[in-house]
């Protein structure tokens, strides 16, 4: 096992969490809370597969994608916002309808065979960087390249724009922000949005970079929870969400590799004599996300790791509180 493969992998697996963690960090920094990103994901995988196979072009591909999760968030917006619904309830019912579209409107496209799918190159000089070259700058995918740009940019945005400042006002002290002339309203649905576009361009980035050619049920396989999860451990700072995603694409793709027959350390490797290992090493992701959630569940811890004070609170005109 090449671990400079391995790791590249990683990181091209992590890309696709990497797009779904910035956005419910972009949600929940206004105070909605979103859990189906799941189920956004795969429409943007569907909706992707779909259009590439119709029109060739993968990048149309990923601008539909991106859109039909997106208007799919705002249902879980005009629920929330407008209604002013229990964030959590609604957000389960959106996964539910998302999965279910998706399979519904993407039944036949796991025999529509190969596709267009979105370039992958090598950065000349990046590329002979030491150890580093190799991994995270040869023979990636635009879409790894462009979950770099969004880092910095995302990171800036949220703590160093006029805009950014206006997005924690409303997820911490929305009363206060109204007072100030700020349209909570429009603005939580706008990040919502912005949010559901992303999680569609994780599932696009799955259909077209990384498991190209391929739908089904298990396209995302839980990578939405993962990303929600992964919020709470990044203390909703994208530069941490990027360090969290990238490691656990990493370990999803580690899992893969040393169930194989290959050696580890010159020794009989025991997950491939014995395969029953394997499948409490797919395990640990998943285990890792419900400890996450489970602790960020609790108010005391949610406030000491920087949750927005008003996540999941609905907020109302002139009602004393947030």
């Amino acid at each position: 096992m090449d671990p400079i493969i391995f790791l590249s992998a990683g990181v091209a697996t992590g890309t696709v969490l990497l797009f779904a963690t910035i956005g419910e960090i972009f949600a929940e920094r206004s105070g909605v809370m979103n859990l189906g990103v799941e189920g956004m994901m795969l429409i943007g995988a569907m909706s992707a597969m779909t259009t590439v196979v119709r029109t060739g072009n993968p990048w149309l591909a990923v601008f539909v994608a991106m859109l039909a999760a997106g208007l799919l968030s705002q249902v879980h917006a005009i629920i929330t916002i407008r209604f002013r619904a229990d964030q959590v309830v609604s957000g389960l019912a959106l996964n539910f309808a998302g999965i279910g579209l998706a399979l519904v409107f993407g039944e036949g496209l796991s025999k529509a065979g190969a596709v267009a799918l979105l370039p992958s190159f090598s950065f000349p000089l990046l590329s002979q960087i030491p150890i580093l070259g190799p991994i995270l700058f040869t023979k990636q995918s635009v879409m790894v390249y462009l979950g770099y740009v969004l880092i910095p940019l995302a990171w800036l945005f949220i703590n160093r724009t006029r805009p950014g400042l206006h997005l924690r006002a409303i997820g911490e002290f929305p009363a206060a922000a109204d007072a100030l002339g700020i349209n909570v309203v429009r603005l939580r649905h706008f990040y919502v949005f912005v949010g559901g576009m992303l999680a569609g361009l994780a599932g696009a980035t799955i259909s077209l970079a990384v498991s190209p050619g391929w739908f089904s049920e298990l396209t995302t396989s839980g990578q939405g929870w993962i990303a929600i999860g992964l919020v709470i451990f990044a203390q909703w700072d994208p530069v941490r969400a990027a360090v969290g995603a990238y490691t656990f694409g990493a370990l999803r793709r580690l899992i893969l590799d040393i169930q194989g027959p290959t050696s580890i350390l010159g020794l009989r490797n025991p997950f491939y004599y014995l395969p029953y290992w394997g499948f409490f090493l797919e395990m640990l992701p998943y285990l890792f996300t419900v400890f996450v959630l489970v602790v960020g569940s609790r108010e005391a811890l949610r406030k000491r790791l920087g949750a927005p004070t008003a996540l999941g609170v609905p907020y109302v005109r002139g009602e004393r509180g947030l």
